[in-house]
């Protein structure tokens, strides 16, 4: 049967699909697909995948793809990051039977793309591009389609999709926001760039950016003319976005827990989905945050999260007639609703207030974690802190180290130049000495290379002589033959 292409792979293979599921890291997982499938989602994606380790390592494509067979998770795409057009390939080869197509990413803005040269750090280097979706068209028996960021210019942006058109992409999403707009500088979608896109190219697009609930999904259909519409944290927050609902946090998270029981994930998987999931509930009841983030067992999870359910129904109980949501919430916290991010501006305020104002937490100022106070640690010192509980993190405690005469780092306790190990390095070697403290013995090594060079002086001077008198001797023989 023939490859199916452009409009016609989205009828007939994807149903015409209009409600899309992103490709989220550590967050698109069978269990959360099988979910929002439930509710209203037509189109899941994997998360990414990495096309290098899928290729080498059978375990991460039994963890990502090969587990148990499950039809209800149909049409699915498949998504890798990849630079190099043969490894995408047969990353791609070992993927499309399990998938309805393979997509590309080339929307990634995170510092991990920039470092392994994937994702939106792809976008300016077209002749790549080109021949990794080229070879993808012609080796795979599914469609080949990319995700992608725009260009701060519409033009370039057009320009830049009519290329992966060209090259054989057979559906592609535009991410209305470019590489910069990331994390608290994200800003509005532009859905200018993907109308522009929309009406450039002859193949079916999707737009995401923008999407907290269905109203956003049908203006943004009407607005930009697109086939469907992606939603990532819209949906993270409230996996029942597509069907219009705002259901009872408790209702989605049991929901999701019982299918995790039949089809297992990664605990950090679930734990990540209910602090989305009870995002706002977490902000009124925060030592079942911490609860949450220390608990090692899926059922101390499920504890957790019944116990959440208790706090909220007895606050409903308890609720006066006509009350309102708290917090300029549309809803009260118990209830799945969109979480919007503060923009540039409102972030910069918030942490100029400690971060603790409209109740959103920003960045800590530097000084305020000076107390040790696990509340106003960073994430990553409240994990080690969790690993470790009698540790510290008062800079006040923390042993006060002398400075390198050289450079101003530590020195090394029993460096015998008062110098760091680099510095201490370069003196050491330049002058031929030891620093016993550092490891470093340059002249002890140059005193043993030189008794060593003398020894074997000593053993070669006899050979040598010997040789000499032997060959004196012969010369000797030889000129008495020749005279006689």
């Amino acid at each position: 049967m023939p490859k199916l292409r452009g409009e016609a792979f989205w009828r007939e293979t994807l149903r015409s699909a209009h409600y899309v599921v992103a490709p989220m890291v550590d967050q698109s997982e069978l269990a959360w697909r099988l979910l929002s499938r439930r509710h209203g989602a037509q189109l899941c994606y994997t998360p990414m995948l990495h096309a290098q380790v899928f290729l080498r390592d059978a375990n991460y494509r039994r963890e990502n793809l090969y587990g148990e067979a499950c039809p209800e998770d149909r049409p699915l795409i498949v998504q890798f990051c990849a630079n190099d057009p043969e490894v995408f390939v047969q990353a791609a080869l070992l993927a499309q039977d399990y998938c309805d197509a393979i997509d590309l990413n080339l929307g990634c803005p995170q510092m991990i793309a920039k470092r392994g040269h994937y994702g939106a750090f792809l976008q300016e280097e077209w002749d790549l591009l080109q021949r990794m979706i080229l070879l993808a068209n012609e080796k795979l028996s599914v469609p080949i389609t990319c995700k992608i960021r725009v260009f701060p210019d519409i033009d370039k942006t057009v320009k830049y999709a009519q290329m992966l058109e060209k090259a054989g992409c057979q559906l592609l999403t535009v991410h209305g926001r470019t590489k910069e707009q990331k994390g608290p500088l994200a800003g509005i979608a532009s859905w200018e760039h993907i109308q522009a896109v929309r009406k450039a190219v002859n193949i079916p697009v999707f737009a995401n950016g923008n999407i907290q609930c269905l109203s956003d999904v049908e203006e943004c259909i009407r607005k930009t003319g697109v086939h469907g519409v992606m939603s990532a944290e819209g949906n993270l927050h409230n996996p029942a976005l597509f069907e219009g609902r705002n259901p009872l946090v408790w209702e989605m998270a049991e929901e999701y827990l019982e299918i995790v029981q039949k089809y297992p994930c990664p605990l950090s998987y679930v734990r990540a989905h209910l602090f989305k999931l009870w995002h706002h509930t977490l902000q009124v009841y925060q030592q079942l945050r911490e609860e949450l983030a220390k608990v090692k067992t899926l059922e101390g999870i499920v504890d957790v999260n019944r116990e959440l359910k208790l706090r909220c129904q007895e606050e409903i109980a308890n609720q006066k007639e006509g009350e309102k949501p708290k917090e300029g919430l549309p809803f009260f916290h118990w209830i799945c609703q969109p979480y919007i991010r503060p923009g540039p501006k409102e972030r910069c305020r918030e942490n100029g207030a400690s971060g603790t104002e409209k109740g959103v937490r920003g960045k800590r100022a530097l000084e305020e974690e000076e107390d040790g106070s696990s509340e106003l640690l960073s994430k990553n010192k409240q994990k080690k802190k969790l690993r470790n509980p009698n540790k510290s993190f008062d800079p006040s405690l923390k042993p006060k180290y002398a400075k390198c005469d050289q450079c101003g780092n530590p020195k090394g306790n029993k460096c015998v130049f008062n110098m760091c190990r680099g510095c201490c390095k370069k003196r050491a070697f330049k002058e031929t000495a030891d620093c016993p403290g550092h490891g470093l013995l340059f002249k002890t090594k140059y005193e043993k290379s030189l008794s060593w060079q003398h020894g074997q002086r000593g053993i070669q001077t006899p050979e040598i002589s010997q040789r000499g008198d032997a060959e004196v001797g012969e010369t000797a023989m030889l000129r008495e033959a020749g005279d006689s």
